[in-house]
């Protein structure tokens, strides 16, 4: 069974992360498979909105580190790279129904989403820094636009896993709804989407998002490189180190 599943119904795409055994940690092959389905959406005339959803009691767990280690991101053609062009540049509505963790890229690819519906067992987390690592797909720009420098610092630099309350008061989830009526609240969104005059549902968010295009673009190159910069990192490697072994790590000698 794929790890990624797409299918496309009434002027919809649904992109599906779809290794529960795993918790949903994404590999560059998943990577590759989102960013191919956010660029066939957007070049099929019939769709007007996209999707993302997991299972209703796990969104990702962010990237499988192990997968991430062999396989790092040398440049912007890399999958990871393209999947984050492709949602921050996305002209057709995004909507993304989030349950259980969402861990890393898993919070921050919400952030491009124009629609972001959250299950009250959601538990969010950016534990870049934590990791070694800096924010990515223009974190370190747009949460403290959306939820004020303060309490963006608080989420990027702790790295501390949050609420749905907490990421709906921080601008990033759009309602919570009940578990069992997630995917389908998120589906019915999608559908009076797909309903409206396309043109002006695509101008309009093109507007929105215009003033903050080039920003967000100069972040992202920005995050990229120094991101790429910490995975070779001797802060990185003990952080990702620990990871493994199951231990707390060590950054006094740093």
């Amino acid at each position: 069974m794929p790890h990624i599943l797409t299918s496309t119904r009434d002027r919809i795409t649904l992109i599906e992360l779809n290794r529960a055994d795993k918790k949903n940690a994404i590999t560059a092959d998943m990577y590759q498979a989102m960013a191919d389905a956010l660029r066939a959406a957007e070049s099929d005339p019939q769709v007007r909105v996209v999707l993302i959803h997991g299972k209703s009691d796990c969104f990702t767990a962010g990237n499988d580190l192990k997968d991430f280690l062999d396989r790092p991101p040398h440049g912007e053609n890399s999958p990871v790279f393209q999947f984050l062009q492709g949602i921050s540049t996305a002209a057709k509505p995004l909507v993304a129904a989030v349950g259980g963790p969402a861990v890393g890229i898993g919070t921050t690819m919400l952030l491009h989403c124009d629609f972001v519906y959250a299950a009250p067992n959601a538990r969010f987390q950016l534990p870049f820094v934590p990791l070694g690592l800096v924010p990515e797909a223009g974190s370190s720009l747009l949460l403290p636009m959306l939820a004020g420098y303060q309490r963006a610092a608080e989420l990027l630099m702790l790295g501390k896993p949050f609420t749905a309350e907490k990421a709906q008061a921080a601008g990033i989830v759009t309602e919570i709804v009940p578990e069992d009526e997630l995917l389908g609240y998120a589906l019915e969104a999608a559908s009076a989407l797909a309903a409206l005059p396309p043109a002006s549902l695509r101008m309009t968010k093109a507007l929105m998002k215009a003033p903050r295009a080039s920003a967000v673009a100069a972040a992202m190159a920005g995050e990229g490189e120094k991101f790429r910069a910490q995975l070779s990192s001797a802060e990185a490697k003990e952080a990702m180190t620990a990871f493994f072994e199951k231990r707390k790590p060590d950054f006094s000698k740093f």
